[in-house]
């Protein structure tokens, strides 16, 4: 039993000292002193394991071409996983490339309007805005679709609200 108990401990403590926990605040410091070659060094590793909050960071720097080549498909792929996970930030994102067509074939204001909604339901502040900007410009039947995909995400990425 001891040990089992030990081997938990040292499970806990080895996944949050994992890339997927790190603390991210170094990269946020060079993201804010324009060094963005040396921020996305420290990112990497982290969104590369599945860190929500470095990859929307990642995202931001492909969209903005901050220290990368602007690319909007990549930024859009970035976005999308931290989206996936439940990050409101990402998921207006998603939304707005979504609305805007960009990086995408086109256009698509029924996974625009989800996307904005999933991101109001987890706490983006501008998020509600933005669906009813996009909502203006949709059909009853393209918004009725919007929330069975909305019923479909919410019910295991926000499980409690």
């Amino acid at each position: 039993m001891k040990t089992a108990l030990h081997g938990a401990i040292l499970a806990l403590f080895i996944g949050v000292s994992s890339p997927a926990f790190a603390d991210l605040e170094p990269a946020r410091d060079l993201m804010e002193e324009g060094r963005f070659a040396q921020a996305k060094e420290l990112l990497w590793p982290a969104a590369r394991s599945g860190n929500a909050e470095a990859e929307e960071l990642i995202g931001v720097m492909y969209a903005l071409g901050l220290g990368v080549e602007q690319d909007y498909t990549r930024a859009f792929e970035w976005y999308l996983r931290s989206a996936m996970k439940g990050h409101a930030g990402a998921q207006s994102g998603v939304g707005w490339y979504y609305e805007v067509g960009l990086g995408m074939p086109g256009p698509d204001l029924v996974r625009a309007y989800m996307w904005y909604v999933l991101s109001a339901i987890g706490g983006d502040p501008d998020a509600a805005d933005s669906q009813e900007e996009v909502r203006k410009k949709m059909t009853a039947d393209q918004v009725a679709k919007a929330h069975e995909l909305v019923d479909d995400y919410k019910v295991w990425m926000y499980p409690f609200r």
